[in-house]
């Protein structure tokens, strides 16, 4: 049985993804049964907390796995968003070649396998999942990593994976760098990735796990790896000859890839507040008067937010009123109750006036004002409608873009007069942040909306 391990969250093409859509992508390659989905490592370590925790929350049956530098910093760090996954991985990387150990990280090879052995044993008293992840391996001194891959397994790496991060290496070369590896540490469990330079990645990974490598490292949607959807089609057609096979759902292969390719290649607007990326349905959750606090504080985690315990408290009490007078209550109004009864804070933005213009012809333009600490400010945009338009303009006048979480628009009331009712779910550092808006009219409600959302994030960022 080959592990496959998805490392497309890891690629820089996935910095373009928004949070949803990133939470979306580990989603689907759970369906998909990767046995990891792997995260990279934390750059921003309080927006990337919160993405990992959300993760953790949704992965159920693949290893969530985090990188951390050979150092305990690094791995308490790692160890704190991961420690609530199912099936927590840490993943200790360093170079093992010549040039990048000396010329990049300016160690020397006993300092940096020092330094290896100590970061594994620390995380192996963490969880039982230690991967030692070993870069530019195939242009490493053969004796130096064998013996680095070897003192890695005794210090409790369950795993180590070797990178031909070069990505030049022919498959039967890198056939024949896994045997010499077994040959030399017939005890570890090896992985292998390989770079795509000259276009053979899924070849070499195809040899490498004929030559008795156990985990193969692709992606859904490849940039410079194998191919998860070539490698599991590889080892569906030919690998019953050769004693190969994975866990991939192959049923589902073709469809939950292209979804995820569609995430990468939907035509974006760069100006717009709106993502464009492609997300799978999913039925709604229905909570009724017997839930307790715990399972409303877990759907607000699920959605994204991380309230305070007062604003827990809050949003049950007014839960249990509305559970009270109904059946069920959907997720999209326990948004709803999130958005109005959580972290009310004073108004740093109130609007003043606005003026829209639309029509089927000519782009839609906003006219916000809006005060600030009683001071004026406007701003004029353009955009694809009305909405668009209008929060184009306020971002013009923050100054700032927010990733938009997600916006919806119901009717509370009847007839020609009905009231409408706005959600905006805005996402800051990692955060979401909702706003509530009411009116006759929905432009002036999402206007609102935006509004209170953002007068939350200003107010937390001013008392930092």
């Amino acid at each position: 049985m080959v592990r496959i391990s998805d490392v497309t969250l890891k690629q820089k093409t996935a910095e373009t993804l928004s949070f949803r859509e990133k939470t979306e992508l580990a989603r689907i390659l759970d369906r998909l049964q990767a046995d990891v989905i792997e995260l990279g490592m934390m750059k921003k370590p309080k927006a990337d907390s919160l993405y990992i925790k959300t993760v953790c929350a949704i992965v159920r049956d693949a290893a969530v796995c985090v990188s951390a530098s050979p150092d305990r910093e690094s791995v308490d760090q790692v160890w704190n968003a991961l420690k609530n996954a199912e099936h927590p991985r840490i993943q200790i990387t360093a170079p093992v070649s010549l040039v990048q150990m000396e010329y990049l990280f300016h160690k020397k090879p006993e300092a940096i396998a020092a330094a290896v052995c100590d970061a594994v044993a620390y995380a192996k008293t963490l969880t039982d999942d230690v991967e030692f992840c070993a870069e530019d391996a195939t242009r490493s001194e053969p004796e130096f990593l064998y013996q680095i891959i070897d003192a890695a397994v005794k210090a409790g790496a369950s795993c180590v994976t070797v990178c031909d991060t070069a990505g030049n290496s022919l498959p039967e070369e890198c056939a024949d760098f896994v045997k010499e590896i077994k040959a030399n540490v017939p005890a570890v469990s090896l992985g292998m990735q390989c770079g795509n330079d000259i276009a053979l990645a899924d070849a070499c990974s195809i040899a490498a796990a004929m030559a008795g490598c156990e985990e193969i490292k692709a992606a859904i949607y490849a940039e410079e790896c194998a191919s998860l959807k070539n490698i599991a089609s590889v080892i569906r057609k030919k690998g019953g000859g050769h004693d190969l096979s994975c866990n991939i759902r192959m049923v589902e292969l073709k469809r939950l890839s292209d979804q995820a390719s569609r995430m990468f290649t939907a035509s974006r607007s760069k100006t717009s507040p709106f993502e464009n990326g492609v997300r799978d349905s999913e039925p709604d959750r229905f909570f009724t008067s017997g839930d307790d606090i715990a399972a409303i504080v877990s759907e607000s985690r699920r959605l994204g937010y991380d309230l305070s315990e007062e604003d827990q408290v809050k949003v049950y009490e007014e839960f249990k009123k509305i559970s009270g007078k109904k059946d069920q209550v959907s997720e999209k109004e326990i948004d709803a109750i999130i958005a109005s009864a959580a972290m009310q804070v004073p108004s740093t933005y109130t609007i003043e006036n606005f003026n829209i213009s639309s029509s089927n012809v000519f782009s839609s333009s906003a006219h916000i004002r809006l005060r600030k600490n009683g001071e004026v400010v406007e701003s004029v945009a353009l955009g694809d409608g009305p909405v668009d338009a209008s929060f184009l303009a306020i971002e013009q006048i923050v100054g700032r873009h927010y990733e938009l979480d997600d916006f919806q628009i119901r009717s509370v009331t009847e007839g020609r007069e009905a009231m409408g009712e706005t959600i905006v779910r805005l996402r800051s550092t990692g955060k979401v942040y909702s706003g509530r808006g009411l009116s006759t009219d929905i432009i002036g409600s999402s206007i609102s909306a935006y509004i209170s959302a953002l007068n939350k994030i200003v107010y937390e960022e001013e008392s930092e």
